[in-house]
């Protein structure tokens, strides 16, 4: 499964799609299900990262320094670029803004992990992305529409969101690590654990597909306004997240993760915020949707071309000095 799980997930997005396309009542009943089945992915993926090397990971202090640039001045400087560009619809923009201000905090993990990225690293950045995200999104929000729209943002989904998403999940994780370091039994369910990697990938992707698919018939016009700009998004955050790796002289591993994170977004968590817009603004959620489709299929043209993008042993001439 490993080795086709690119063609895997593909598969599972098509068939998300489709399910979303045949039965769009099924869209609301599958929106429940994302958080567990996001939990148990990312309750395999943090199984994989020792505790002890998360702990060492959080003295890590040029990599965090470069977490926090990359996607709270490097992208907040791309998104300021893109701007102007956007269709004035104010739905739209405020879609726009809140999806692409805020930093992912868990597939990121993942995707970045199967590229080669230092998941550890990405793991004890998360709190800081966190909390980081939920004081600037306000300012940046009145920054970019003025201050009656400053008011929108909730922290409960946020707070919510790194309870179910990333505590609990680390906390199971390690209670296993703990029980396989002392039993051969728990060995044995940490390794079957593990195996679930692909599998769980593949579901999520199909949940979320599937249970968003529908919200797009009625906000196709706004779908195909966003599109270029996620994409262009998604093109210019690879080259930027690899400067920011290469100005702070991180290795391959945490290159990669700088360039995942700072491309990544956290639209599943933003969506509660963009579906507690007032009515006038309803279009925005269709339109954080839209970049969760879009940045799916780029995460998976990343994790072929992000290895390439920072090798692993640069050429001579690019190697950063000592």
């Amino acid at each position: 499964m490993e080795h086709h799980q690119v063609a895997i997930y593909l598969v599972a997005m098509a068939a998300g799609a489709l399910l979303g396309r045949l039965a769009p009542a099924a869209g609301p009943g599958l929106a429940p299900a994302i958080n567990p089945v996001l939990g148990a992915l990312l309750f395999v993926t943090f199984l994989q990262v020792p505790a002890a090397d998360l702990v060492r990971s959080l003295r890590d202090g040029r990599f965090l320094a470069a977490a926090l640039v990359v996607n709270f001045v490097v992208v907040p400087l791309v998104v300021a670029a893109m701007f102007t560009l956007l269709p004035a619809d104010q739905a739209l923009r405020v879609g726009v803004l809140l999806v692409l201000l805020c930093p992912c905090v868990d597939y990121v993990i993942v995707f970045s992990g199967l590229a080669g990225g230092s998941s550890r690293r990405l793991l004890a950045a998360t709190p800081l992305l966190l909390i980081a995200q939920m004081l600037l999104l306000p300012g940046f929000l009145y920054l970019f529409m003025g201050p009656a729209l400053a008011d929108v943002v909730d922290l409960a989904p946020f707070v919510e969101a790194f309870a179910v998403l990333i505590v609990v999940p680390l906390a199971l994780a390690w209670a296993l690590q703990g029980w396989a370091a002392r039993r051969p039994a728990g060995q044995r369910a940490a390794d079957a654990a593990t195996t679930a990697m692909v599998p769980l990938m593949a579901a999520t992707l199909l949940t979320v597909v599937a249970s968003q698919v529908p919200g797009l018939g009625d906000g196709l016009t706004a779908v195909a306004a966003v599109v270029p700009f996620y994409a262009a998004f998604l093109v210019v955050m690879a080259f930027a997240g690899k400067a920011v790796a290469r100005l702070f002289r991180l290795p391959a591993p945490a290159g990669r993760a700088i360039v995942f994170t700072g491309a990544t977004r956290n639209s599943l968590v933003v969506l509660p915020l963009a579906l507690a817009l007032p009515e006038s603004l309803a279009a925005a959620a269709v339109v954080v949707v839209t970049q969760t489709l879009v940045e799916v299929l780029g995460m998976l043209a990343y994790v072929r071309l992000v290895p390439r993008l920072v090798p692993a042993t640069p050429p001579s001439g690019d190697r950063p000095a000592p």
